[in-house]
């Protein structure tokens, strides 16, 4: 398979990454329930002319949950089952499916790494939200990904993606350390091309780095405005400069390109 190229501190997410300060921070610039940018507008437009209603859906680092929650309150999915190796945002997601009322449509499963714990051919769509950064090893995933996927199903993505092969500069790499959490990284070209050699077909990109350029952006501004008072509130000024210095960052490595948030989508044909 195609090797993909990862961070030189890639390694795998494990949990307590998203601890209680950074969740109550990334909601705060996000939105109730969000941990990763754009809320419920960037699930929309990753949805875009992708039907779901009436199918079964494997969400890959499910997070906190609200997005299940759109899956099937808004989007109609028949049902949703949400991985994560984080077992308190696992509780956290059956609290709020609960308060929903959405227990008999979303269930929660926690995972280790590893091969996915699920059978061949168990869902109409695979999707995920900016989860498949942490996973050190692409092709392994997008395998299991058509594996658990029916004849005719489809994977539906998003993920923090690089620009260009080089050598990641001293800017990425602070960027990196600012962050604390897993970042294994491929092109969007580099990512579809694995998809198709996993097997899939329909390969579509879509590059998302001017939108999210021009929002971080505005998510320091507001950080570092309007919003810091409710920020130094909630988690304590030291970590508030924190944060701002990484969203500073950011910013930084998204103007230089080096970063590249982008969509993936892929489908299984009915004779794999």
């Amino acid at each position: 398979m195609m090797p993909l190229e990862a961070s030189k501190i890639g390694r795998p997410s494990v949990p307590g990454e998203y601890d209680d300060g950074m969740q109550a921070l990334l909601q705060i610039i996000w939105g109730d329930g969000f941990l990763s940018p754009g809320g419920a507008e960037e699930v929309a437009r990753l949805l875009e002319g992708s039907d779901i209603a009436g199918c079964t859906v494997l969400d890959i680092g499910c997070g906190l949950g609200v997005i299940d929650e759109l899956l099937v309150a808004k989007y109609a999915a028949a049902s949703v089952v949400g991985i994560d190796i984080d077992p308190s945002l696992l509780a956290s997601m059956r609290e709020r499916v609960a308060r929903a009322r959405l227990t008999d449509r979303i269930r929660t499963v926690q995972v280790t790494g590893g091969p996915l714990p699920f059978a061949d051919g168990s869902f109409d769509v695979v999707f995920s939200k900016d989860s498949l950064v942490q996973i050190p090893d692409k092709p392994a995933i997008f395998a299991e990904v058509l594996r658990v996927l029916r004849p005719g199903g489809r994977f539906i993505a998003s993920d923090w993606l690089r620009g260009g092969t080089a050598e990641y500069s001293a800017e990425m790499l602070e960027f990196f350390r600012l962050e604390g959490i897993a970042y294994n990284m491929a092109t969007l070209a580099k990512s579809a091309a694995a998809l198709r050699i996993a097997g899939f077909e329909s390969v579509e990109i879509r590059d998302r780095h001017e939108w999210y350029l021009d929002l971080a952006q505005r998510e320091l501004q507001a950080m570092e405005g309007r919003l810091n008072p409710v920020i130094v509130r909630r988690i304590g000024a030291e970590r508030a400069r924190h944060f701002i210095d990484n969203w500073r960052q950011l910013v930084v490595v998204l103007k230089r390109g080096e970063l590249r948030p982008g969509h993936l989508k892929a489908v299984k044909l009915g004779n794999r």
